[in-house]
């Protein structure tokens, strides 16, 4: 495992997990992704571990795809389709797996940065972050199970308009839609996750997990559906020279 993933271990059966690459926004490139989702796994296998905190280093949580990587699973369908499956990963981890995870987020939450908020069973939010879905702007497409999990939280008509339109919101509304649990003071954020962390580290493991698995699947077609026919999306998306276009456009 790299630096772009930082593991701590906050006592109480509780592990800290923070993205670091903030000279980038903590933006996702392959190196992240591999180190997430081995990170996720190994806490998932520690018995030790019964709760996680996810965080970012830095101004921001995570600012989606790095934009300045974009090509290099661009144009290689196998190539493609084995980095949004590896994206997928970390949905299958966080949601699938046994281990709570707690977001402690902040700053930007944009793209797949906010697909894993979604994905946090709860996620805390300082009062200055900001969030947007661009993908359909860029001619991409969401991953992290978000058509199956985004019209439950915030219902069909508002899922349109955040994937479609790419609508900004901040703290606020992410709480009033029912994306994020709580909206604390910056400086209360990460006290505020590692509290919800050990409290839920505290319970009986057992009904957590089966809880946990019950309510992911309570919904539509299911998560794994929905992911299968994301990663089907988001590979034309790339493949697409429009996309590249777009992409190239909005890096200058």
């Amino acid at each position: 495992m790299t630096t772009t993933v930082l593991t701590e271990d906050a006592g109480d059966g509780v592990r800290v997990l923070t993205l670091n690459r903030p000279h980038r926004l903590n933006a996702i490139n392959p190196a992240l992704l591999e180190d997430l989702v081995a990170a996720l796994e190994q806490a998932d296998r520690d018995a030790a571990v019964r709760a996680i905190v996810l965080t970012g280093a830095g101004r921001a949580f995570c600012a989606g795809d790095d934009l300045k990587e974009f090509g290099t699973p661009a144009g290689d369908p196998a190539a493609t389709r084995a980095y949004i499956e590896r994206i997928q990963d970390v949905t299958r981890a966080m949601v699938g797996g046994d281990t709570p995870v707690v977001g402690a987020i902040r700053g930007w939450a944009v793209g797949g940065g906010l697909e894993w908020v979604i994905n946090c069973d709860f996620a805390v939010a300082a009062e200055g972050t900001r969030f947007f879905f661009p993908e359909t702007s860029l001619g991409v497409f969401v991953t992290g199970g978000v058509t199956e999990l985004l019209p439950r939280l915030v219902g069909l008509q508002r899922a349109r308009e955040l994937l479609l339109l790419g609508e900004r919101f901040d703290a606020a509304d992410a709480q009033r839609w029912g994306l994020v649990w709580k909206v604390v003071p910056d400086a209360e954020l990460l006290p505020t996750a590692l509290a919800t962390a050990r409290r839920i580290a505290a319970l009986p493991p057992g009904p957590v997990r089966d809880l946990r698995r019950i309510l992911a699947r309570r919904a539509g077609g299911g998560l794994d559906a929905a992911m299968a026919a994301e990663t089907d999306a988001t590979v034309r998306g790339f493949l697409d020279p429009e996309t590249a276009k777009r992409v190239a456009k909005t890096i200058g």
